[in-house]
């Protein structure tokens, strides 16, 4: 059985990509060496969906590498509940060690919901992860965090607080991949940032579905840039 025909509403969610047209989209990209450092959203945390691929953005990404490239490596050192200062800690160096020619930093969200949450620590946190990797000649993929905030899932005030927060993220991180030449899946404003639909029930991650949008968001940011 096809993927398309085992995972339907995947296949016909124009938001999503199949893992042929991924893999078409990346054929010509220059990496062979994925690292992935972060938080619950790189490490792929998600509830299943019924028509959707149940596995993570990244790891999707890695997928759609490998089925062009079958001398692609692909390590993912996300875990959940981490901030920033501890995605530097325990993750940086072994993410160089790989000697990745490609990086994934998808990380601050468990820092901008910390009570002493601030924009310099913020920006200081994403640069103490993101710098080592361009020094090392790494291209660095920042990944955006989709809008909960704004999804009607939360409670007020509480969900104009998050979305303020969320959109300095968003931010900041921007402007931090512009200034060290990174590349920059905007999933903040993706069209279904805010759908209720790619959210767990856990009303902190995303489901199947919004891993799959992900994956597309990225797997599209990567092919702009291999185009330059």
């Amino acid at each position: 059985m096809s993927i398309a025909m085992e995972f339907p509403l995947e296949a016909a969610d124009p938001h999503c990509l199949t893992l042929g047209t991924a893999g078409a989209l990346l054929a010509d990209a220059p990496w062979r060496r994925l690292v992935v450092v972060g938080d619950s959203i790189a490490q792929g945390v998600r509830e299943p969906v019924e028509g959707y691929r149940d596995s993570g953005f990244a790891d999707r990404v890695g997928e759609a590498f490998a089925q062009v490239h079958p001398d692609f490596d692909y390590l993912n050192l996300g875990r959940r509940g981490l901030r920033l200062a501890e995605i530097r800690d325990t993750q940086l160096e072994p993410a160089l060690d790989f000697e990745p020619d490609l990086a994934m930093v998808a990380g601050g969200g468990n820092d901008a919901i910390h009570p002493s949450f601030d924009e310099e620590s913020l920006r200081r946190g994403l640069e103490d992860v993101i710098l080592p990797l361009r020094e090392r000649g790494a291209t660095v993929v920042t990944v955006g965090l989709f809008d909960l905030a704004r999804s009607g899932l939360l409670d007020e005030p509480y969900a104009t607080q998050l979305a303020e927060r969320f959109d300095l993220v968003e931010r900041v991180t921007a402007e931090l991949a512009a200034a060290h030449g990174c590349v920059h899946a905007d999933s903040h404003h993706h069209p279904r940032a805010a759908d209720p639909g790619v959210f767990a029930s856990d009303l902190m991650h995303c489901n199947a579905r919004g891993h799959a949008i992900a994956e597309a968001n990225v797997v599209r940011a990567l092919a702009e840039a291999a185009r330059v």
